[in-house]
């Protein structure tokens, strides 16, 4: 230690002066010499007696000055160390390591330890891991609790270079070595306080009834208004019970206010009040429903109320029978395990028949699109709103990229007929040419921007027009003029059948495009089995009237015995998951469309007995595609959507990039299991 301790700095100098001193004695002494030799010879004689003194000085006094110099500054360091001991915030040293090497008062105080607690940082808080203590960076924060106590730890890295090299009087040998300082800063008060003005806030909601007509049809006439009343009762119940407000707007409509700290009570109870509503029962044959759209942590209370208009919107495209939370950017789905209820009323086809017509007289040309890898829906309401456009003698296109096998069997009729131009189907490169203001865009069979045929298509003019069935997602086309979709119908085509009846009187169906838009409503409901209505029939009456042929519609569904021997493969490897779910792979060999084959096997694997949803993945074009299907126990949309899909309760799927097939696998049985946990299955 005493080798590596040495003066520097000026004290150096000033101890070096009178040996320096010396040698200048020693020239005079030689001029001395030069002048008069006695002379020089007493002048030699003081000479060497005063270096032998100056450097006696030197060696001999040099440690006890070092000794008085270090006893100062220990005296000074003790100074610093009991002002650090008394600082009124936590305070303390440690290791590398994270080892604990001195605390002060505060610091001691509390952890609750002693001074010479011999523990890590991690040991006494566990969000401080080894992982977060400064050795790269200069400094961090970390906020951690301890007995009931909010705090925001900072750490600072300190190498030991930065401690010695400010002292002017001794060097110490520099070593590779640093510490850590830790300070405490107490933040529990204002943590508390911006969690109560958190709490304080005022959320917007909507409640709507989504059946009030339908429920009061079904019940005698004289309790009608117990029904209502005892729905009423529940929901100011509810409110009431978190401190609300409720105000009764309409008939069906009710505008409440709940304070910010109820939504997690809500959110857990996954709006217990869905099923609370239905259990009121006087005799109605049809449970009352309700759609609940919230909207939170708006800017000002005006805009908490548009995020619950959004809100409750998006509930009812998505068939209602839920509760949607629009926390600004963000959105939350609740509920939705039921069966859309349909409307027996045309009024709104009718309505959104005449719309579309204004529209389409206003342009001159009309182009449609419906989703990628376009399928037999898509494909027959494209033939729909095509012969809508054609009654109007406007110039009509169908955008077109993938054509797949189920697809190019209905495209070939349409082909070399003087009736049709040669033009009718075009590419998204030959459509982005056509496109212009004077255009109408008809997005046919999705309501998903990213899923159609050509998105830039909907840039390119400010008259868009969305036919769909399929539920509304947080990805929707918003610059739509006319927006239609009803999750209720059983398919595009069902939507499309409907419009083409109130668009014009002199509006004729062709044979061969009604069959076209007769399998669409086929194929969608499994050959009539699942998701029909009344008016899904009344569609198919009528297009049955304007010459749809059942012989002519099977025959375009017929596979090759590649498709066939595929589809058989799917179900034959198909494994049975959580006793309800049926999950396989379809093989792509050298089948021209494996995503319409492994939708056909879902299909099929519904018809096993004790399978209640089945999921059948296929490997195509570098993606993976999912589809699901269920008969009515499981709503297989909440799971597609979970995946990043969408669909509605008995028919979904979804796409998955940059995965296996195996892995993709894993991600549908997680997906089952965290969903089954948390009573959304």
């Amino acid at each position: 230690m005493n080798r590596n301790i040495k003066l520097k700095g000026q004290l150096k100098t000033y101890m070096q002066w009178p040996i320096m001193l010396t040698g200048l004695l020693v020239i005079m002494n030689a001029g001395i010499y030069i002048a008069d030799v006695k002379a020089g010879m007493i002048m030699s004689v003081f000479t060497i007696i005063y270096a032998l003194i100056a450097l006696m000085l030197y060696i001999y006094d040099r440690p006890l000055l070092l000794t008085e110099l270090i006893s100062f500054a220990t005296q000074y360091g003790q100074v610093q160390k009991k002002l650090l001991n008394e600082l009124a915030i936590p305070y303390a040293l440690m290791d590398q390591t994270g080892k604990l090497i001195w605390m002060n008062k505060e610091f001691c105080a509390v952890v609750n330890k002693e001074k010479n607690c011999n523990k890590t940082i991690t040991a006494i808080f566990p969000e401080i891991t080894k992982s977060s203590i400064p050795a790269d960076k200069d400094e961090c924060s970390v906020l951690i609790q301890y007995n009931a106590r909010d705090y925001r730890a900072d750490l600072k890295k300190i190498p030991m270079e930065n401690m010695t090299g400010a002292n002017s009087i001794i060097d110490i040998a520099e070593e590779e070595n640093y510490l850590v300082a830790i300070y405490l800063f107490d933040n529990t008060e204002i943590n508390r306080y911006i969690r109560e003005n958190r709490e304080e806030k005022l959320m917007a909601g909507l409640f709507y009834i989504d059946n009030y007509d339908e429920a009061l049809e079904s019940v005698e006439e004289v309790r009608r208004s117990l029904l209502i009343a005892l729905v009423d009762r529940k929901i100011n119940k509810f409110t009431t019970n978190m401190e609300g407000i409720v105000k009764k707007i309409e008939k069906d409509k009710y505008f409440i206010i709940l304070k910010q700290k109820y939504l997690s009570q809500l959110q857990t109870s996954k709006f217990a009040i869905l099923d609370e509503v239905k259990t009121v029962n006087i005799g109605n044959e049809m449970a009352i429903t309700l759609s609940i759209g919230l909207g939170t942590n708006g800017a000002t209370y005006g805009q908490n109320y548009d995020y619950a208009r959004t809100a409750i919107d998006l509930a009812l495209a998505r068939g209602g029978d839920q509760a949607i939370i629009k926390d600004a950017e963000k959105l939350y789905y609740y509920g939705g395990k039921g069966k859309q209820v349909e409307k027996n009323t045309r009024v709104k086809a009718r309505v959104k028949a005449h719309a579309l017509r204004e529209l389409m007289e206003s342009k001159d040309k009309v182009v449609v699109m419906g989703h990628k890898i376009g399928d037999v829906d898509s494909f027959g309401a494209s033939i729909g709103i095509y012969r809508a456009a054609k009654t109007l003698n406007k110039r009509a296109y169908i955008v077109i990229n993938d054509i797949t096998s189920s697809v190019r069997s209905m495209m070939e009729g349409f082909e070399n007929k003087e009736e049709y131009e040669s033009d009718m189907f075009i590419n998204s490169d030959e459509a982005k040419e056509i496109v212009d203001a004077n255009t109408v865009v008809v997005v046919v069979d999705v309501n998903r921007p990213s899923f159609t045929e050509c998105r830039d298509l909907l840039n390119m003019t400010k008259t868009i027009v969305v036919l769909d069935h399929h539920r509304h997602s947080g990805e929707t086309i918003e610059n739509a003029v006319l927006s239609y979709i009803e999750t209720y119908a059983s398919s595009t085509c069902e939507m499309v059948a409907e419009i083409l009846q109130y668009f014009d009187d002199g509006l004729k169906i062709r044979g061969m495009e009604a069959d076209r838009i007769y399998a669409g409503i086929m194929i969608d409901t499994n050959n009539f089995m699942s998701k029909t209505g009344v008016r899904t029939f009344e569609a198919a009456a009528y297009l049955r009237r304007c010459g749809a042929d059942v012989t002519r519609v099977r025959k375009m569904f017929r596979n090759d015995m590649e498709s066939y021997k595929a589809r058989a493969e799917a179900v034959r490897q198909a494994e049975v998951y959580r006793n309800d779910f049926a999950i396989s792979v379809c093989p792509a060999w050298d089948i021209e469309s494996p995503t319409v084959v492994g939708a056909q096997a879902a299909n099929e694997l519904l018809n096993i007995i004790g399978i209640k949803a089945s999921v059948v993945l296929t490997a195509y074009n570098q993606k993976i595609y999912i589809s699901a299907r269920s008969i009515d126990e499981i709503n297989v949309q909440l799971i597609m959507e979970r995946i990043g899909g969408g669909g509605h309760m008995t028919v979904a799927g979804a796409q998955l990039e940059n995965c296996t097939i195996e892995e993709a696998k894993v991600i549908v049985k997680v997906t089952i299991d965290k969903m089954i946990e948390e009573g959304d299955l």
